[in-house]
C-alpha cells in the first residue's frame, strides 16, 4: 500500500465556521486510519486545497488498526477506521470520543479468473468455503451449481487477505460469521483474524494489486478499487437468496434497514431485504471530545461539515454511498460535541 500524505489548506473564520483568509500561521491537522474512505477523502482534502491554501491536512491511509491505535495514542488529531470503536476502545481514551459515520460502502469480492464471465455468481456456502479453505477449485460444485452453463476451469483458487488491522477486514469476518456457525466458532471477527488459507496484501490497495497480478485470485476489497482498476466483482446470495450486484442501488436497499443509534455506531452484517447487498458499512471519524487547541478543533469541526455537506456530492462518482439526509442531521449534531 502507499501511503498517502494530502497537503490541504483552509482558512477559518472561527466565529462563524465560515472560510476565510488566514492572517495566522497554517494549522497543521494529522489524521490516519481507514484506507476503505481513502479515495473520498482525498477528492474533498484536495477540493479544499484547491479553495483555501492555509491549513495544511496531513492524512495517512494506514488501516483502520493502526488508525485506532495512533488515535489512542493521541499521536494525531483524529482518525479513520471502518470498525466503530468498541466500549473498552473508548475507555482508553481520556480526552473521549466522538464518532461520526462519514460515508458508507460495500465490500466486495474481486477475482481474476481468465475467461470467466464478469458476473461471477458465488453463493453463500460458496464463498464461506473459499475462505475457510473447504472449496478450492473454481470447477468446485458449490461454485458451479450458481453458474449453469458457465465453463469453469479446475484451476486452484488463490485467496487474498489483508496483512494489516483493517475494518475492511471487520465487516467481512462480521458478515461471515453472521452466514456460518463454522466461521463464527472458528476464525471469528476481528480487524485481524488467522485466515486457514491464503496470501495477504497490505491495504485495499495492497489486495487489489495482488488478486489483479495473481491468475486464480479472489480477495475481498471496497468498492471503490475494484471499479477504479476495471476488476470483475462477483454478484453475491444474500439472505433473500438473491444474487446481487454491488452497486449504489443495492447499498442503499442494505442501509434503508438500519437506524443508527444515539452514539452512532451500527452494523449491517446481514441486511434481509431482497435487493439488500450483503456486505456493506459506515466508516467512522474518530475524534476528540476535549481537545487544547481552540484553532485546530473549529478547523476540524468545519472540515468535518465540509465532508457531511458539499463533500456527500462526490460520493457517488466513487462508488462510496452518500450519507441519507436523517442520517447527516444526527451527526451534524454529534459535531457539537467535539470541544
Amino acid at each position: 500500500m502507499r501511503k498517502a500524505s494530502i497537503l490541504l489548506a483552509l482558512a477559518l473564520s472561527l466565529g462563524t465556521g465560515r472560510l476565510a483568509a488566514a492572517a495566522d500561521a497554517p494549522i497543521a491537522l494529522q489524521g490516519s486510519g481507514a484506507t476503505f474512505p481513502a479515495p473520498l477523502y482525498q477528492r474533498w482534502f484536495q477540493a479544499f486545497h484547491d479553495a483555501h491554501p492555509d491549513v495544511q491536512v496531513n492524512y495517512q491511509p494506514v488501516g483502520s488498526g493502526a488508525g485506532i491505535q495512533q488515535f489512542t495514542q493521541g499521536l494525531v488529531d483524529f482518525g479513520a477506521s471502518d470498525a466503530a470503536m468498541t466500549d473498552e476502545q473508548i475507555a482508553a481514551v481520556p480526552q473521549g470520543v466522538v464518532l461520526l459515520p462519514m460515508t458508507a460502502g460495500t465490500i466486495v469480492l474481486t477475482y481474476n479468473l481468465p475467461d470467466a464471465p464478469k458476473e461471477l455468481r458465488l453463493s453463500r456456502d460458496a464463498y464461506v468455503g473459499i475462505f475457510r479453505g473447504t472449496v478450492t477449485q473454481w470447477n468446485d460444485p458449490k461454485i458451479a451449481a450458481a453458474n449453469p452453463g458457465v465453463k469453469l476451469p479446475a484451476d486452484k483458487i488463490t485467496v487474498v487477505t489483508r496483512s494489516d488491522g483493517s475494518g475492511t477486514t471487520f465487516v467481512f469476518t462480521n458478515h461471515l460469521a453472521a452466514v456460518s456457525p463454522e466461521w463464527k466458532s472458528g476464525p471469528g471477527v476481528g480487524t485481524t483474524v488467522s485466515w486457514p488459507v491464503g496470501v495477504s496484501g497490505k491495504g485495499n490497495p495492497g489486495v487489489a494489486a495482488l488478486v489483479k497480478q495473481t491468475p486464480g485470485a479472489i480477495g475481498y476489497v471496497e468498492y471503490a478499487y475494484a471499479q477504479q482498476t476495471g476488476m470483475p466483482m462477483a454478484l453475491l446470495q444474500n439472505k433473500a437468496g438473491k444474487y446481487v450486484t454491488a452497486d449504489l442501488e443495492s447499498a442503499r436497499t442494505s442501509l434503508a434497514g438500519v437506524q443508527l443509534p444515539e452514539n452512532l455506531r451500527a452494523w449491517l452484517p446481514d441486511p434481509d431485504a431482497p435487493g439488500a447487498y450483503p456486505i456493506v458499512t459506515y466508516t467512522w471519524l474518530l475524534c476528540y471530545a476535549h481537545n487544547k487547541d481552540p484553532k485546530k478543533t473549529e478547523t476540524l469541526k468545519s472540515l468535518v461539515r465540509y465532508g457531511l455537506t458539499e463533500g456527500q456530492s462526490a460520493s457517488a462518482a466513487l462508488g462510496y454511498v452518500p450519507l441519507p439526509p436523517s442520517v447527516v442531521a444526527q451527526v451534524m449534531k454529534a459535531v457539537d460535541r467535539i470541544k
